[in-house]
């Protein structure tokens, strides 16, 4: 197995002085560790009978889009606001440095569908915290969370409020 940890690189003071931001281009940028970190986040799942992927812009998008291929399913985007077409349900929610809101297709998923939603790293839990509100409000069964990187500093499984969703983090710092 490819150790693919080392090419997720710390930033400090971005996007705003006090943030450390794990950027995972060099990650992307390699085959074999990009290879290595999305069968690190399928695994968990491969059994679970996942219907779509469910990935949060936007790095989300390419963690989550690969993972979709892995796992043989479909992708649906959760976007920042106006980005999508259609009719969209919004979640607003914190960020360790401000507020942001989510949308997502009012008919991306059908009720009852197995959806694993996919971020590239959790910190405070708030992004996931509303891509999780955003598909119940859908009416899919969230079967699982995945992400690339946990920021363990930040204590968000503290906070997580869907106790009954399981949480897996491909690397933690």
């Amino acid at each position: 197995m490819h150790d693919w940890h080392h090419l997720i690189r710390e930033v400090a003071d971005f996007p705003r002085p006090g943030v450390r931001f794990s950027d995972i281009t060099p990650l992307l940028a390699d085959p074999s560790g990009l290879a290595a970190a999305i069968e690190a986040m399928a695994a968990p799942w491969r059994d679970a009978g996942i219907d779509a992927v469910a990935g949060v812009e936007s790095r989300g998008f390419i963690i989550g889009s690969a993972l979709a291929l892995s796992l043989g399913t479909g992708f649906v985007p959760i976007r920042k606001p106006g980005k999508l077409p259609a009719r969209t349900l919004h979640e607003d929610y914190a960020l360790e440095y401000g507020r942001d809101r989510l949308e997502i297709h009012a008919d991306a998923l059908q009720a009852g569908q197995r959806v694993l939603l996919v971020d590239d790293v959790l910190a405070t839990g708030g992004t996931l915290i509303a891509g999780a509100r955003l598909l119940q409000r859908l009416g899919v069964d969230i079967v699982g969370i995945s992400v690339l990187v946990e920021l363990e500093a930040l204590d968000a499984r503290a906070r997580w409020p869907h106790a009954g969703i399981a949480l897996h983090a491909a690397v933690r710092f």
